[in-house]
């Protein structure tokens, strides 16, 4: 695989790198989702993988246009205006992976310079094997066929001051991820997620965006890495535009760590690969890409690395980037075959979950911006509670202003304010220890639980551990009260 650079990637990053004296002030998967906006499931024929392979590459211009006509209808049949509508791309050659032609929903603010666009998320494929599965389970993440022709936007993406404070007044862009590449496909066909990128912001250029003066790229997942992999390159697209523009990341639960399970090299079996094997064999499946400053740290072969948070973003020309994580990362447990609530733990399980968030904490110490609850849980930017999340008192809503406030001074020569904090990571050590955190819930019965009752119910011997029911529960307690 060889990195083709982008020409003014080092103009681009110009506007990026005037903007990382702010750091000193800011120190104070695997698949996901399923059938949305009551999409049909069809069995549908395996994908051909074959590059160059034109099967179902070219029936893209019907359902453009349907696509077209189907918002004009939606918009005189006087939907509500807080719902965000469905655009196909102009370019049609760019594509899903079935060759239906990508797209994005778009909710407008008028007057508004303030973008944010949002890459949504779902894991990958990597073999015929592991994409034939995906087109079967979960078609919407390899199709636009049957997108619906209007989305409506939680948390982050919501057009309501209530829910979003800080955000609700931008341009809203949803990009759905139907190329299975984490973004960084650029063909040849099927695999264009970083293409697909491109041509959004093309197809923006009449709605304004070329005078937006922030351009916040976020994404939850396989779509926050796809923030880090493609920061740097919107960045240079929008200096070639001429844009005096601002671009910003948001990265959400998308800065995994490499997996501790030893597993056979060669990943004979592609359904029990790692995400660096998934990754490696995905990348000349895709003919993927990564930031080439990244790229030069590793010789050739190596290159996925650079898909892993913590390796990419120290590379990165454009710098701001907050970092959202949840410090016990389900999707992370999951690549260790760990499942809460789901099946039996062991005790050398339970103490990965115990040193997992020691890891990330320490992983994400040098970055600028973070907002990292100690919970068990995944996404958080989009749920429609994300106000009630907190670190120390403070709501990401609440950090992401303080954020925007810092930036601005330092844009404008004047001091942050003080006591507004955006580099928040909890102090507290256990799993759930946050009293903020998301319940967590049995799966077979959907009953709430505490920390030590899923740990009970997973058949984890709580004495032997010397966790004792009552007392630990106290004493979780205790270190809330002292910093969680």
């Amino acid at each position: 695989m060889v990195f083709k650079v982008v020409v003014l990637l080092l103009l681009g990053g110009i506007w990026c790198q005037n903007n990382r004296n702010a750091k000193a002030g800011g120190k104070s998967a695997k698949k996901s989702g399923g059938n949305q906006g009551g999409e049909s499931v069809q069995s549908s024929p395996a994908v051909d993988l074959t590059p160059g392979s034109t099967e179902n590459t070219r029936s893209t211009g019907g359902s453009a246009e349907a696509g077209r006509e189907g918002a004009a209808g939606a918009r005189a049949a006087g939907q509500q205006t807080d719902d965000m509508r469905l655009h196909f791309l102009q370019n049609t050659q760019v594509t899903c992976n079935d060759g239906t032609v990508a797209g994005f929903y778009l909710k407008e603010f008028r007057g508004s310079r303030r973008w944010l666009l949002f890459l949504e998320g779902g894991w990958c494929c990597y073999s015929k094997e592991t994409c034939d599965s995906r087109y079967q389970n979960i078609p919407r993440l390899m199709s636009s066929s049957s997108w619906p022709q209007t989305k409506r936007g939680t948390g982050i993406l919501s057009s309501q001051a209530e829910e979003n404070p800080h955000w609700h007044n931008a341009n809203i862009v949803f990009i759905p991820y139907c190329s299975s590449d984490v973004w960084s496909g650029t063909g040849p066909y099927t695999f264009m997620g970083s293409l697909i990128i491109q041509e959004v912001i093309k197809d923006l250029i009449p709605k304004g965006i070329k005078q937006a003066k922030v351009i916040m790229l976020t994404g939850t997942s396989a779509g926050g890495t796809g923030v880090l992999l493609n920061i740097d390159k919107l960045a240079s697209q929008m200096a070639q535009l001429g844009a005096e523009t601002q671009v910003r990341g948001l990265v959400d639960s998308g800065w995994f760590l490499e997996s501790q399970q030893q597993r056979s090299p060669n990943c004979p079996e592609t359904v029990s690969c790692s995400p660096e094997d998934a990754i490696k064999i995905g990348l000349r499946l895709w003919n993927g890409v990564v930031p080439d400053r990244c790229r030069q740290l590793y010789k050739r072969g190596e290159e996925w690395q650079c898909f892993f948070g913590h390796k990419l973003y120290s590379t990165l020309t454009c710098d701001p980037t907050v970092v959202v994580q949840w410090l016990f990362d389900e999707e992370q447990l999951r690549v260790e075959n760990i499942y809460m609530g789901g099946q039996s733990l062991s005790e050398e399980q339970w103490q990965y979950i115990r040193n997992l968030g020691r890891l990330l904490k320490n992983s994400l110490r040098d970055v600028t911006a973070v907002f990292a609850p100690s919970c068990l849980s995944h996404t958080l930017i989009t749920k429609s509670n994300w106000r009630s999340f907190q670190v120390r008192g403070n709501s990401l809503p609440r950090a992401l202003h303080c954020w925007d406030r810092s930036l601005e001074a330092t844009r404008n020569n004047r001091t942050p304010a003080k006591g507004c904090p955006f580099h928040l990571l909890d102090t507290c050590q256990w799993p759930q220890c946050n009293p903020t955190c998301p319940a967590l819930v049995d799966q077979a019965t959907q009953q709430e639980l505490t920390l030590l009752q899923m740990l009970a119910a997973m058949g984890l011997d709580l004495q032997k551990l010397g966790l004792d029911t009552q007392g630990d529960e106290h004493s979780l307690a205790s270190m809330v009260s002292n910093g969680g």
